[in-house]
């Protein structure tokens, strides 16, 4: 292999860069950051003269095409060159107009269409998902034998009961928080008696739901999104198409139905734990008694606040196992795109909660539940 050269030759109105020699990635080694410097700031036209040019690949068409391109004329070159320098220009023309200086008014309104045009594809691909999730659920219903048993009960383990010590934890501890806020607030009130309804209602009307809801898309959208993502990079997904295996019926089904499932019994066990806690603090701060705070939550605090909570619990397991399982499906050949397609599975699963608590919250007010 011979190594590659370059020879610029200054003519009227431009010039003509001549290759010669091996231009790949075996023989590139610093050519490419010496052709830059040497065609940095160059005006006029810029002709090729590949005659002398000996293998050339990807990399030094990349190469090349990166030094000249925004000055580059329209040249003979052999087909094979031609082919390789139409096949690396779309990666070199974007780099180049990134690294074009925009005003700032044009950048800002370029982003904000990107962004747009971003989140217009987001709705198109979700709703795409969902629609063929709704289809593939009725012909579940229509044929349940097609449900996979295995995959459903390993699913309901790793994704419900497997979290439940993290979930009885954390709710412990956020009924903890609110009997403090509220033995420290109504207190210096008088009305400290008010704690134990403060955390009954909290815990049984939104943060139990909420708060397992948060943990569930940090830890189930992410692991769903990881393992359907690895299965689309090692290409098992399309593996499974050729054999005529539905990925749907065998990897989103029985996620969503674990989690519609799971959801309702964790939220449950949320709500009791985060009694506890508030119990607890109650206890120790005002001297209630076990016996007292249960007696007087079962006369202040109404069912309907539990089966308020408890309502939110199916959808909200629904957008969880969706925004896990779309994103995985979206994940590219590369580890750049996993990552990114898990993080945004976890972002997108914890702001749609958030969403859909508040609008829950609203429609219960209006209907005075």
């Amino acid at each position: 292999m011979a190594e590659g050269t370059f020879t610029i030759r200054n003519e009227s109105g431009g010039r003509t860069l001549a290759l010669a020699g091996d231009w790949s990635s075996l023989t590139l080694g610093d050519k490419a950051a010496q052709l830059g410097d040497a065609m940095a700031g160059a005006t006029g036209r810029t002709h090729l003269d590949l005659a002398q040019i000996g293998h050339l690949d990807t990399a030094g068409a990349y190469a090349i095409l990166r030094a000249v391109l925004p000055t580059l004329a329209p040249s003979p070159m052999p087909r094979e060159a031609e082919r390789l320098f139409t096949l690396v220009r779309p990666a070199v023309e974007e780099e180049v107009a990134t690294r074009q200086h925009q005003p700032w008014l044009t950048a800002l309104v370029t982003r904000i269409g990107m962004a747009v045009f971003a989140i217009w594809n987001e709705l198109l691909s979700a709703a795409n998902f969902a629609g063929r999730l709704v289809f593939e659920l009725g012909q579940l219903i229509r044929s349940p034998s097609k449900l996979r048993g295995v995959a459903l009960t390993h699913t309901m383990e790793s994704a419900g009961i497997d979290a439940l010590p993290i979930v009885i934890t954390m709710n412990f501890f956020i009924g903890a928080v609110i009997g403090l806020v509220g033995t420290d607030l109504l207190r210096s009130l008088g009305f400290a008696i008010l704690t134990v309804q403060l955390i009954g209602v909290a815990m049984l009307r939104e943060f139990g739901v909420l708060i397992t809801g948060i943990l569930l898309a940090g830890r189930s959208a992410s692991s769903f999104a990881a393992q359907i993502g690895s299965m689309k990079m090692a290409q098992e997904v399309d593996a499974m198409q050729v054999i005529g295996v539905d990925p749907y019926e065998a990897l989103i089904l029985p996620r969503i139905i674990a989690l519609l499932i799971m959801m309702p019994l964790l939220t449950f066990a949320a709500m009791i734990a985060g009694i506890a806690g508030g119990m607890i603090v109650c206890w120790a701060a005002l001297d209630i008694s076990p016996i007292f705070f249960f007696t007087r939550m079962s006369e202040t605090v109404e069912i309907r606040h539990f089966w308020v909570g408890m309502a939110k619990t199916p959808l909200l397991a629904l957008l969880i196992a969706m925004a896990g399982c779309r994103h995985g499906l979206e994940v590219g050949g590369d580890v750049e795109s996993l990552g990114s397609r898990v993080t945004a599975a976890v972002v997108q699963a914890i702001f749609m909660i958030i969403l859909f608590d508040a609008v829950f919250a609203i429609i219960f007010m209006e209907l005075n539940l």
